[in-house]
């Protein structure tokens, strides 16, 4: 088992996914100081294509379920004790977008756009409901996947380039959240920083955890691929 880290020391571990989600957050916070709320999406209203509307359409999916059963099946060979808290993972991001969707009750893009008579303006992507209640904030689907792929990273015993795809993963499953229509970008933006903070709190959680079996894993090269 790996000894306890410091914050410090993640933060520095993991340098390649940190650094561009701290561009994110600050490239982000610039947008949504200077930008009204629906700006991103008219842009990408406005600047549609076949490959985009097909890529994001299934893209996004990679922040539900079937993205935690993918991650699950890595840890398996990185150690158990990271499969073991992924549950956790889980419980957290649903019950933490639950809780501040009921807290804020925003109205979904169509929802809002419907009422101001603006929503002819947009140019939808076809096959995708749009979802029009008053849960639009945080991106439950951008929370998601910022945890789950920072956790990811966190875990995985070699870090680079992997830290790096793995950020442009989560984000890029946010951005298809405004391209579809389904959230503005404050949405994902607050996702975003709620789901890597989840995934810090249950990375140190992990720690905690000292059942000798949690050590193991199905790692199939020793002494290459050590958690």
């Amino acid at each position: 088992m790996r000894r306890a880290l410091s914050l410090k020391e993640v933060f520095i571990e993991n340098k390649w996914f940190f650094f561009p989600f701290g561009l994110f957050l600050l490239l982000g916070a610039l947008f949504l100081a200077f930008s009204h709320t629906g700006d991103a999406i008219f842009f990408f209203s406005n600047h549609r294509s076949h490959w985009a509307d097909l890529f994001f359409r299934y893209f996004t999916r990679m922040g539900e379920a079937a993205a935690y059963f993918l991650t699950l099946g890595i840890l398996l060979f990185v150690s158990f004790r990271y499969v073991a808290t992924l549950p956790l993972l889980g419980l957290s991001v649903g019950l933490t977008s639950f809780l501040f969707k009921e807290l804020f009750k925003h109205d979904r893009p169509y929802l809002l756009f419907r009422k101001m008579g603006i929503f002819d303006q947009i140019n939808p992507v076809d096959g995708v409901v749009l979802n029009g209640g008053t849960n639009s904030f945080p991106s439950g689907h951008t929370m998601s996947a910022f945890a789950l792929y920072a956790f990811l990273a966190f875990c995985l015993p070699r870090k680079g380039g992997a830290g790096l795809a793995l950020f442009v993963m989560a984000l890029l499953v946010g951005i298809s959240r405004v391209y579809l229509v389904q959230h503005f970008f404050k949405d994902v933006y607050l996702g975003a920083v709620l789901g890597v903070g989840i995934a810090l709190a249950i990375y140190f959680l992990q720690f905690r955890m000292k059942a000798p079996w949690m050590n193991k894993s199905l790692n199939l090269w020793p002494g290459r691929l050590k958690p």
